[in-house]
């Protein structure tokens, strides 16, 4: 039996990452579903990956800790010798206006997306270096693009994910790694219960918020050899709303 091509989703175990982790299964990738807190959560969503795929398996750990990302990642590499896919999806909101927001509400959320980036892609950098052959696609969004009011963390983390994107790209776009982000709009996932979601859909060209399956689409294309002259770009996946 053939090695199988890995892919590893931060984050995986639901909302958008569980609609990614599944189309990835779907392409036929082993997919490693990473999440911190929500075992139950993860768990179905592996189940739904053994019963779309080849299979995946849970893979527990804080992207803030960097030295407990390195210890799994390095861990996994040990055991597969083509991890060709990372998708940086982990991430968190606290929203609130920039005059009341504390520094931990505006540290938490940069630590989760871009160290988490960072704790995550190097380790598994190296290796797909190595193979000549890696998608790493990074969740950034609209917030980054248009600044939402109350989300100047977010907005700030988001957009700190296109810069790092861009210039990795052109780092390792001659190695045989491809490196872009997708930039979805108001999306069906948990993160937009408390917004004023009639008020939104006026402001979106279709009229309709995202589901989560239309921006796994869009990932799974870029880590797919279709997208094999691809990399260093930001797709937005927004109803029209830029």
């Amino acid at each position: 039996m053939s090695e199988p091509r890995v892919a590893v989703v931060t984050g995986g175990g639901r909302g958008l990452g569980k609609a990614i982790s599944l189309a990835l299964a779907s392409s036929g990738y082993w997919v490693v579903v990473n999440y911190k807190s929500n075992q139950e959560a993860a768990e179905q969503t592996l189940e739904l990956i053994r019963s779309s795929g080849p299979g995946g398996e849970l893979l527990p750990f804080d992207v803030t800790d960097a030295r407990e990302a390195t210890s799994h990642l390095k861990g996994l590499i040990g055991r597969f010798s083509r991890v060709e896919v990372l998708v940086n999806n982990a991430g968190i909101a606290a929203d609130s206006v920039f005059g009341l927001m504390s520094a931990e509400e505006w540290r938490r959320v940069l630590d989760t997306t871009l160290d988490g980036f960072f704790n995550c892609t190097k380790p598994l950098l190296t290796h797909m270096v190595s193979n000549r052959r890696g998608s790493i696609v990074s969740m950034s969004s609209i917030s980054a693009l248009v600044g939402n009011r109350g989300q100047a963390n977010y907005a700030a983390a988001k957009a700190g994910i296109i810069g790092a994107t861009r210039a990795l790209a052109s780092e390792v776009a001659r190695l045989g790694v491809r490196v872009n982000c997708v930039a979805p709009g108001v999306i069906e996932t948990e993160m937009i219960g408390d917004l004023p979601l009639s008020e939104i859909k006026k402001m979106i060209p279709m009229g309709r918020l995202g589901k989560p399956e239309e921006v796994a689409g869009v990932v799974r294309f870029l880590c797919s050899d279709d997208a094999s002259y691809v990399t260093g770009q930001v797709i937005s996946v927004n109803g029209g709303m830029l």
